[in-house]
């Protein structure tokens, strides 16, 4: 069994770290993120620009919830420091992205168009250069993932249409339409 999490994690120059009785606040510069932990499960401490996380009993419930504090607090560490960003390709030409306000106007071919209301905290690009890509972005990756997958529920990947959402990393397969059988 992995014993990453006994490991006490780095905090780096310039990031603050707040501990109150079952909150950890992270912040840097003018961003900050919170998450919440179960302290009857694990205590977390700081000491000497470190944070040291250790288990109430030896019970599983205890070593598993240490190693998703670890894991959360490390990646909020991570995440404040730099901005995370997903990037979609709308594919088909007859599907568009347009901002409206603080709402992305997605046209789908649906009978009405869809009209996603974008958090005050995320930012959403449509590059002038890459024609048909929403770029979303933000320094708390879980979020900017969310707001992706969002995006991309409305038209998923799909092999044989040939028209869809997809992340700019995602490789589809095409596929060909069922070939007419030849009859006697």
């Amino acid at each position: 069994m992995s014993r990453i999490w006994k490991q006490p994690v780095k905090i780096p120059a310039g990031v603050k770290i707040e501990i109150k009785a079952w909150n950890v606040k992270v912040s840097w510069t003018k961003w900050d993120l919170n998450q919440d932990f179960l302290s009857e499960y694990v205590s977390v401490k700081e000491e000497d620009w470190q944070i040291i996380i250790s288990e109430a009993s030896d019970d599983k419930k205890c070593s598993a919830f240490s190693w998703l504090t670890r894991s959360l607090i490390a990646n909020m560490i991570e995440w404040v420091t730099k901005w995370f960003s997903k990037s979609l390709e709308i594919q088909w030409v007859w599907y568009r992205a347009a901002m409206k306000w603080k709402q992305l106007n997605l046209s789908l071919w649906f009978s009405h168009p869809v009209l996603l209301d974008i958090p005050e905290w995320l930012k959403v690009d449509l590059p002038q250069d890459k024609k048909n890509v929403i770029v979303v972005s933000w320094i708390d990756k879980q979020k900017v993932g969310q707001f992706a997958a969002e995006i991309r529920e409305y038209k998923k990947p799909e092999p044989y249409k040939w028209k869809w959402i997809r992340y700019v990393w995602e490789y589809v397969t095409r596929k060909a339409w069922k070939s007419a059988s030849a009859s006697d």
